[in-house]
């Protein structure tokens, strides 16, 4: 490129040679062209933070537990509710003068001001290299290990933020080793806070879990129909309708209740998903069943979670009522 580009040659890179793996470029590019072509790198690190929604649910969460609630409770401020859920503030005070409101914001800024000059540095201190900000290569690593994912609930990046956490605290003697690290949500992080050394990582290995006699572990990729990272989708091999489904975690695990919850999310996302293909190929499926059996009294022979999802037609039988309730026949109707 030349050194002196014209707006074509920035329009072309714009529009159609940058390639966008991440945020940057463009929020750089913008920084530039509105500074004058000129900027610190204090300038566009702080462009950057704009949209970094990690950084934003961080302070929300502070804001609520924090000071939010002190400022409440003394009464300053009062919360803004959506039915339960805070999502704002109101000052607890009206009809302030231009003048009155001024005085109050520098009274703010001169609080502000004393505190820095006398703390410095050290009000961030929880965010240091030891407890908060990790280095990029760091954090590339432990993200790429976690699959980009919550190694505790196992919300996706792209659901929620996510924190590169330690393990062990530094306040427990802990390191800054990539050995000591784990992806976290900002829910979870917050919630485990700097007190609980738990290594959620044995989580993570567990999904690879398989057993080599286990029948629903060997099926052949042929068979599958559909997948996503925690389960995958087969047409049962004795179905109670024509596409009868079975939906069946990747992990060995034989009973439904211990399954984790990112095991339950990708499960219900995968019947969605199945239930709209099967609309889809046949106008004739009026509705469902959704079944599981969960141990041997419950009629279950393949100890390893498998969910069913079953078609149903008009007509398919000559009374459908009751539904699941005929796993007792008796009982059907009611």
């Amino acid at each position: 490129m030349s050194a002196n580009l014209s707006f074509q040659q920035l329009e072309t890179y714009i529009r159609q040679q940058m390639r966008m793996s991440h945020v940057y470029q463009p929020v750089m590019l913008q920084v530039l062209l509105e500074k004058g072509g000129s900027a610190s790198t204090e300038d566009v690190a702080k462009a950057l933070l704009s949209y970094d929604r990690s950084q934003v649910e961080y302070y929300e969460i502070r804001t609520k537990n924090m000071v939010g609630k002190v400022l409440t409770q003394n009464g300053v401020i009062e919360p803004v509710k959506d039915g339960r859920r805070i999502v704002g503030y109101r000052l607890a005070a009206s009809d302030l003068s231009e003048q009155e409101i001024a005085a109050l914001v520098d009274l703010c800024q001169q609080r502000l001001s004393a505190y820095i000059g006398q703390r410095g540095d050290g009000i961030w201190g929880h965010r240091g290299i030891a407890d908060g900000y990790v280095p990029g290569s760091v954090r590339y690593e432990v993200l790429k290990r976690a699959k980009h994912r919550c190694e505790l609930c196992g919300a996706h990046e792209e659901q929620a933020a996510l924190h590169v956490d330690h393990i062990v605290p530094r306040t427990k003697g802990g390191s800054d080793d990539l050995s000591n690290f784990q992806a976290l949500c900002v829910t979870c992080n917050t919630n485990k806070r700097d007190r609980d050394d738990t290594d959620f990582r044995e989580v993570l290995a567990s999904y690879g879990a398989r057993e080599e006699a286990c029948v629903f572990c060997g099926i052949g990729a042929d068979r599958i129909v559909a997948e996503n990272e925690l389960c995958y989708a087969i047409r049962d091999g004795f179905p109670v309708t024509p596409m009868h489904t079975l939906v069946i975690a990747k992990r060995h695990v034989a009973d439904y209740f211990d399954l984790y919850q990112p095991e339950l999310n990708a499960i219900q996302s995968m019947l969605k998903a199945q239930r709209e293909q099967i609309l889809a190929e046949d106008p004739a499926v009026r509705g469902f069943n959704v079944g599981i059996n969960a141990g041997t009294d419950a009629g279950q022979t393949i100890f390893h979670v498998h969910v069913h999802l079953i078609p149903r037609r008009e007509y398919d039988v000559a009374d459908p009522r009751g539904g699941v309730r005929g796993v007792i026949p008796e009982k059907q109707k009611y």
